[in-house]
């Protein structure tokens, strides 16, 4: 690759990560993980969230006519 960094955008989020994404704490997101509010996908004891559920999940909750940016 010629030396030059190739920059990939991160397909998941830890739910730390995630919590400061919808502005909730990480007691309230972990709480939605064990809910099935927020779908993941278990590496090991590592809870992540994929980000085109994060972003499915905003789509469908935004009122109609709003479009939330992507994390």
């Amino acid at each position: 690759m010629n030396g030059d960094t190739e920059v990939v955008e991160r397909q998941v989020f830890t739910v730390p990560e995630t919590a400061r994404i919808l502005g909730i704490s990480r007691s309230t997101c972990y709480d939605a993980v064990k809910k099935g509010q927020l779908p993941v996908v278990v590496v090991g004891r590592r809870y992540l969230i994929p980000r085109v559920a994060l972003e499915r999940l905003l789509m469908e909750a935004a009122p109609k006519g709003v479009v939330p940016q992507a994390p």
